[in-house]
């Protein structure tokens, strides 16, 4: 199979076809990670003297900078895409180094996809190459589909075939990238088998196949809470070297993770800049990670925990949430009531025991903290 020719910077690709609306890249809601960061890639390219594994943008210590942030001689600032431990970001992105592919494994909300899409944007520029896992991914999504038209015309061709995001990565010698893994079905999972261990996807209908090409990488997703719906099969697993990402292990962590994201979602849907929100952020956080650890930060209280994960990223869609309301029915400060209809439907997932439980800790420890009784009358008022 013919290679396409591959960029030689760090841009965004340019062969990547335009919204079919014509929509400006300044005007996407949500763009790509190689192209909401370009600059940043672009610096990193320009000033990157390390060794390169073949068809990477950047080198492996380039990557891990992109990802955990750093000042680059010329005083380019790279902001920092995950907060964590830099031994798990090392480790990831040698393994994408190797012939192994990459399992993210975590608990919701841990940025797993978040981290797998910056991952694939630093090493290829461009992270699109996506299977997204459901129970209902069909074989194809991984393999390759079918033009029907062309294929009722003229018979099974290279013409009629339909490459899926993995075989494109093969053929070109770039990251797929596989989310959810173990919600798909397990025969349509062990369609990997062959492409990870020979590194060869068959084609018996035309009888050929495609070989993957230097710089091919897989990068998979899965839950920790997934375990049982679609469990890996041993041979399947042993061709993943699994990452596990944590849940911050700090308050602080945890605030300036939540800060940073509601910071830059608030920027790309136009919020006006209020006051800083810190302490509501810090609040939230908070509560969510005592309900998480079912014990008080200061570990003298012990409390239920609800049914639903808490996670960073739930606090952050709480948080812009709460920034939302501030600006457009309040004066666009974030104060207690704009968040406390948010973390009702954060915690209480179950209303029956749930419910129970978010009016337990409310009494027992919100109720009771200094400095917190604007925040316990406004989760009552919405709890009621």
């Amino acid at each position: 199979m013919s290679l396409t020719a591959e960029p030689t910077s760090a841009e965004p690709r340019q062969d990547r076809p335009a919204p079919a609306n014509g929509t400006a890249p300044q005007e996407v809601l949500r763009p790509h990670a190689e192209d909401a960061f370009a600059h940043e890639l672009a610096a990193l390219a320009a000033q990157d003297d390390r060794p390169r594994p073949a068809r990477w943008k950047l080198s492996p210590w380039a990557v891990a900078a992109y990802l955990l942030g750093a000042t680059l001689p010329d005083g380019t600032v790279i902001t920092p895409k995950y907060v964590g431990p830099r031994r798990i970001v090392e480790v990831a992105v040698t393994t994408l180094a190797t012939d192994r592919a990459l399992l993210l494994l975590g608990v919701p909300g841990t940025a797993k996809t978040w981290v797998s899409e910056h991952l694939a944007a630093a090493v290829s520029g461009d992270s699109t190459l996506l299977v997204q896992g459901t129970a209902g991914t069909p074989e194809e999504a991984i393999r390759y589909g079918w033009n029907y038209a062309q294929l009722l015309a003229h018979g099974p061709s290279r013409a009629a075939l339909v490459p899926s995001p993995v075989m494109r990565a093969m053929a070109e010698g770039m990251t797929a990238r596989v989310e959810e893994l173990t919600r798909i079905p397990a025969d349509v999972q062990d369609s990997l088998i062959t492409i990870l261990s020979e590194k060869t996807l068959p084609i018996p209908e035309l009888g050929q196949e495609v070989q993957a090409v230097r710089g091919f990488s897989l990068i998979a997703t899965a839950n920790d809470r997934d375990r049982g719906v679609n469990e890996l099969s041993s041979a399947l697993r042993r061709r993943f070297n699994t990452v596990v990402l944590p849940l911050p292990e700090s308050v602080e962590a945890e605030v300036d993770i939540v800060a940073r994201r509601v910071d830059q979602i608030g920027r790309s849907l136009d919020l006006p800049a209020g006051p800083d929100g810190i302490d509501e952020i810090r609040r939230v956080v908070t509560v969510f990670r005592e309900l998480r650890d079912g014990v008080t930060s200061d570990g003298r209280t012990k409390v239920k925990s609800p049914s639903g994960t808490l996670s960073p990223a739930e606090a952050i869609s709480v948080v812009t949430n709460g920034l939302a309301l501030a600006a457009h029915f309040g004066d666009g400060v974030l104060r207690p009531a704009d968040v406390a209809a948010g973390l009702l439907g954060a915690v209480v997932r179950d209303p029956a025991a749930d419910r129970v439980v978010w009016r337990e800790y409310l009494e027992a420890v919100v109720r009771e903290r200094d400095g917190w009784a604007d925040f316990y009358r406004a989760c009552r008022e919405v709890t009621a």
